[in-house]
């Protein structure tokens, strides 16, 4: 091993996180020698478990126990906040902003690499569809669960208090654009959050929200199989969701809703899940993308044509060697990445010790996913489960793959402690804007809730 070797992590998702984690453990008598940095570039000091964000936004999970601190779990790695802005890695560097160099005004600093892993996963796949970047708002984050939480008790709170019936209907129509897995269990429990709240407010009754679901396809999870899917649209319309299939949003400017099959809803909530796009960095590298915009790797996770470059998860396009058919790529979900990271790390550590290289080879064994508190859908080893029996394999799973023991015990706290007692539903939209009351009290104008928050 040559002296002093740097890892550059580029993204602090599972993929990230897992790798780094992997290397610290690999590479303990190295990292303690010196011989070794691990560099973790992120642009948040937490991974965020991503499965238990709906439930997060439905209040059954404390946003802080669906998100893993990076710091803690990577003691032995360097953890910088920022983003890389381009790599070159024919010169092995990488041009980084960060907190500090936007406080400088320094501009970007360049830091070198020996080996490099991109995993900068994903962003939302948006389409230039008028009023979307206005009044649209999306569920990758934590940040955006919550805000959506709290945004749908407040349009609540509004239409309880208003006399102006327009404004009343609108606000108590919520649209969701995308019938994968964000869309329909971010649907499924906010429904039944908003359902649940109902029976506190004296003019508010269940029957009176709209809730729909906007599917370009022709069905809705593909993952859980077509069976499984059509089970599910007819249980989300037995709640009275309207699920719209082979229908695309044309436009929500104006705070109206305009399907590609002419209906029009008044809304102040467009919750857009309509698939995701590789992340731009990607773009701004000289390694090699294949037609979607993803990293050609191999089966061994290295970057293809390249030596020393590394790749995984939603950024990675990685041949599935488990299928019938030549050329598949594994799909772009978590199950592969945290599989795929723990054979990164391996692969690293047996690069830098001159060892071969393991293939990674794994089989889709199913989904699972969750509709509501008791409610789900799964399709495992190919046995079907629906239900309440779904619901429970949903926590179960989830709650095996989330990580630290620490996340485990709090999380499964939280489900003994939201199953023996009633339901949290109190909106903390001021958390949006912590210093309005107090500009208020200095003298100032109170801000103006951004464009779509309510």
């Amino acid at each position: 091993m040559k002296e002093r070797a740097r890892i550059l992590v580029v993204g602090g998702g599972y993929v990230g996180m897992y790798t780094a984690l992997g290397l610290q453990r690999k590479l303990k008598p190295e990292l303690r020698r010196g011989d070794v940095e691990i560099v973790v570039v992120t642009p948040d000091p937490y991974m965020t478990y991503q499965p238990f964000l709906p439930e997060a936004a439905a209040g059954s999970i404390s946003p802080r126990h669906v998100v893993v601190p990076l710091r803690r779990v990577l003691d032995q790695c360097r953890v910088v906040i920022g983003e890389a802005a381009s790599i070159d890695h024919a010169k092995r560097t990488a041009t980084l902003t960060t907190l500090a160099t936007e406080e400088e005004g320094t501009g970007p600093e360049q830091i070198t690499y020996d080996e490099l892993v991109l995993a900068p996963g994903s962003v939302s796949r948006t389409l230039p569809i008028p009023g979307l970047a206005e009044y649209g708002v999306g569920f990758k984050t934590v940040e955006e669960a919550i805000g959506l939480r709290n945004h749908v008790i407040e349009q609540m709170d509004i239409a309880s208090s208003t006399r102006d019936p327009a404004i009343r209907d609108a606000a108590l129509t919520f649209v969701f654009v995308g019938g994968g897995y964000a869309g329909v269990e971010a649907l499924g429990e906010l429904e039944d959050m908003a359902r649940y709240a109902a029976r506190y407010y004296h003019n508010v009754k269940p029957d009176d929200m709209k809730w729909i679901l906007v599917e370009a396809s022709n069905r809705i999870l593909p993952e859980v199989g077509e069976a499984m899917g059509k089970y599910t649209v007819t249980q989300l319309r037995r709640r009275n969701i309207d699920v719209r299939l082979e229908t695309r949003l044309d436009s929500c400017a104006d705070r109206v809703a305009v399907l590609s099959d002419g209906a029009r809803f008044p809304t102040r909530t467009v919750v857009w899940t309509a698939g995701v796009k590789p992340h731009p960095v990607l773009a701004a590298t000289d390694l090699p993308l294949n037609e979607r915009g993803r990293l050609k790797c191999t089966a061994q996770l290295t970057i293809e044509g390249t030596t020393h470059a590394w790749a995984a998860g939603d950024a990675a396009a990685v041949p599935d060697v488990t299928a019938a058919e030549p050329g598949t790529e594994t799909a772009p979900n978590a199950q592969h990445a945290v599989r795929q990271a723990k054979v990164l790390a391996d692969n690293i550590a047996r690069s830098l010790h001159g060892q071969s290289l393991e293939t990674y080879a794994h089989k889709y064994v199913g989904s699972v996913a969750s509709l509501g508190l008791h409610k789900g859908v799964a399709f495992v080893y190919g046995r079907k489960l629906k239900g309440y029996p779904a619901w429970f394999m949903h926590r179960v799973y989830h709650l095996s793959r989330v990580p630290t023991f620490n996340r485990k015990a709090r999380v499964l706290a939280e489900w003994i402690l939201s199953g023996l007692f009633k339901r949290e539903i109190v909106s903390l939209g001021s958390l949006e804007h912590p210093r309005a009351e107090f500009e208020l009290a200095a003298g100032g104008k109170p801000p103006q809730n951004p464009k779509g928050s309510s």
